[in-house]
């Protein structure tokens, strides 16, 4: 059989690339760049997140002492806490109110030991100086000499 001379071979031509296609691969690896970045700027912001976090509690924690700190400020203010004071640290009574303050009565009895010895009397108070030691001092500033 002979090839008919109409026919023709067909060539392939190599395939090139059409618009959309070029297209479309500029997008997807744009897109895939920014998916790269945005991980990489979540995987960043995790510890930022829980720095965030600690402060957070830290504030909640600071702001119930301030509320805690302004009651105790608004209670010393108040005349309820005058009261309180005037009786108990100030004593002080009212009118027609009589102050009674508890004195201990009897003796306190420590039990001695046959083998404990006798007290020792220690001088708390140092000597008073003498005063030709105080002109000493006064005009040499050097402590005067022993003798």
């Amino acid at each position: 059989m002979e090839p008919d001379p109409d026919i023709r071979p067909e060539r392939r031509r190599p395939r090139q690339l059409s618009g959309v296609q070029i297209m479309f691969a500029a997008v997807l690896a744009v897109g895939l760049a920014l998916a790269i970045n945005l991980s990489s700027l979540v995987a960043s912001s995790r510890p930022l997140q829980e720095l965030y976090q600690q402060v957070s509690a830290e504030i909640r924690v600071l702001e119930r002492e301030q509320a805690q700190l302004y009651a105790e400020r608004d209670f010393a203010r108040s005349d309820a806490f005058v009261e309180m004071w005037a009786r108990s640290e100030g004593k002080m009574v009212r009118p027609g109110e009589v102050l009674v303050i508890p004195v201990p009565t009897g003796e306190i009895l420590v039990e001695a030991t046959p083998e404990a010895a006798p007290p020792v009397m220690i001088e708390t108070t140092p000597p008073e100086p003498e005063p030709w030691m105080l002109w000493w001092a006064l005009f040499f500033d050097s402590p005067p000499p022993r003798f």
